[in-house]
């Protein structure tokens, strides 16, 4: 007992938190935590900024930074919408791509021309043949330092963001997004240069040297430095999709995509430095115009792959209850896609009240995902016209006052929108489910596989009032619905039935199943 109250004394004694004279030392807690790691990656970037911006100013001078910087910016919205097209079936995140974007811009810029102007440098010093070293320097060190510096960002997405990275689609787009931006930072220093020659010179108009290398540059070869990179995101598309156990084929395919990309971009360069703008033309027309037919073949022919995929993989969840049959078909078309979402937010937010405007069908009730009324409206049997919604009667007299009008207008927009980017997040869930499902078979998923399928469902589960009836108009408006048999999925392969609170899916639209034919 007295050991006990010196003990209690001794701790009454210590003082309180504000007081400590001594305080715990968190060991590693600083780099585990996200917001100094973004802060970090920010930082980073921003100095490079700042740093590229400076040089790129100090040698073309300020007129002709800011009018190779206005030129320079045009095709770059351009390149930006094509390789966000191709990744419609399954978006990269934005900050993915951004993060891609600055890294081409500004530190891959600035490794490239720090390094390229050193080695040049020392060429020209050691050969004592300036013009020499010239060709040298953008023949053969210029090649593989700036395609070194763009693969860094590859890298690291393949890395850190390994989730998000599990095809070709994700490294052709992450690849074009950073040689997007490499390329926006180079087309400044090319056109500014090319600004202060025609002041020199006097020149303007279509016969200056900033006009031919706009056109060049911005119009006729905007792909070029894209192109290059794209053998490199290619590789490390190729290595995400191969099985974890194939070590050897997963570091060797990103190595020979960067050799790829390095000796094209050699091949290009080479062609203007050596041999004079005859060999460029002909290189442009025999090896670049090709290689950008093929890859872009590459790029569609994957893209369609994990839409097969979709339809592949999803059956077998809707024949366990947790998607309703034909959703799979919907999902894995681009056009029902899109039809689900604009059917989604002109049923949200049209006006009950007036009954009209809903593209479902009178049967519908607005702002939810149930079925109401004689025939259902969801789903009509195979080959039965498409309702077209009617057309909204004028508003009567003397009804609500304008300013209630317009907030319930706004309010119903709103709506629609919300459902609108339901059922994108529910497409978006699905290919992931559907992707997750496919490195499973191929055994390059991780041990984590349950949980993120699990995950993924409630994600489904929680938007399927509202994008269930969507994608089922959709498929019909669509002309998907045609008899297709589920395949026989094992009990122990497929997650458990779904919920029973939510009625089976033929159930759920009136008894109909878009997968048996119509009775005779």
């Amino acid at each position: 007992m007295l050991e006990e109250q010196r003990v209690g004394e001794i701790l009454a004694a210590v003082p309180e938190r504000r007081h400590w004279r001594y305080r715990p030392r968190r060991v590693g807690m600083v780099w585990r935590s996200r917001t100094f790691r973004v802060a970090a990656v920010c930082t980073v970037l921003a100095v490079c900024a700042l740093a590229i911006l400076a040089l790129v100013r100090d040698q073309t001078g300020t007129e002709g930074f800011l009018v190779g910087l206005g030129l320079a910016v045009l095709p770059v919205p351009l390149l930006m919408a094509a390789f966000r097209w191709l990744d419609r079936v399954d978006p990269a995140p934005w900050r993915n791509l951004l993060f891609a974007l600055a890294w081409g811009a500004f530190a891959a810029a600035l490794i490239a021309i720090l390094a390229n102007s050193f080695a040049t440098r020392w060429i020209a010093t050691t050969t004592a043949d300036p013009t020499n070293a010239d060709n040298l320097g953008a023949t053969v060190i210029a090649p593989v330092v700036e395609e070194s510096a763009k693969a860094a960002a590859i890298l690291l997405i393949f890395l850190f963001r390994r989730r998000e990275f599990s095809g070709i689609v994700d490294g052709v787009v992450i690849a074009g997004f950073t040689a997007s931006g490499f390329a926006f930072t180079e087309n400044i220093l090319y056109l500014g240069n090319a600004f202060g020659e025609d002041q020199q010179a006097g020149a303007s108009g279509v016969a200056s040297v900033t006009a031919a290398t706009f056109f060049v540059r911005a119009v006729m070869s905007p792909f070029a430095h894209p192109l290059f990179t794209i053998l490199t995101g290619t590789g490390f598309g190729l290595a995400a999709a191969s099985a974890r156990n194939r070590r050897l084929r997963r570091v060797a395919l990103p190595l020979l995509g960067l050799v790829l990309a390095m000796g094209m971009h050699a091949l290009w360069n080479g062609s203007a430095s050596f041999f004079g703008p005859l060999a460029f033309y002909a290189v442009y027309a025999v090896f670049m115009v090709p290689l950008f037919g093929v890859v872009t073949w590459l790029v569609i022919w994957a893209r369609r792959r994990e839409l097969r995929a979709l339809a592949a993989e999803l059956p077998g969840y809707a024949a366990a209850g947790w998607l309703t049959p034909v959703e799979p078909l919907a999902l894995a078309s681009m056009r029902a896609r899109g039809l689900a979402r604009d059917a989604a937010r002109r049923h949200h937010s049209f006006d009950a009240g007036a009954g009209w405007g809903n593209p479902y069908g009178p049967g519908h009730a607005p702002g939810t995902g149930a079925v109401h009324g004689p025939g259902h409206g969801a789903v009509a049997p195979v080959g039965a016209p498409v309702q077209a919604p009617v057309q909204a009667p004028p508003p009567a007299q003397g009804g609500a006052p304008r300013k209630e009008r317009r907030k319930a207008q706004a309010q119903a927009k709103a709506r629609g929108k919300a459902a609108a980017r339901t059922v994108a997040e529910y497409e978006s869930f699905a290919m992931s489910l559907a992707s997750l499902r496919r490195q499973a078979r191929l055994g390059t998923v991780g041990p984590d596989f349950a949980a993120r399928e699990l995950e993924l469902l409630h994600h489904l589960w929680q938007r399927r009032d509202v994008a269930a009836p969507a994608l089922a108009y959709a498929a019909q408006a669509a002309g998907l619905l045609r008899p297709y048999p589920f395949p026989p999925a094992p009990a122990a392969y497929w997650p458990a039935p779904a919920p029973a609170a939510f009625p089976p899916p033929h159930q759920a639209y009136g008894g109909y199943n878009p997968y048996q034919l119509p009775p005779r």
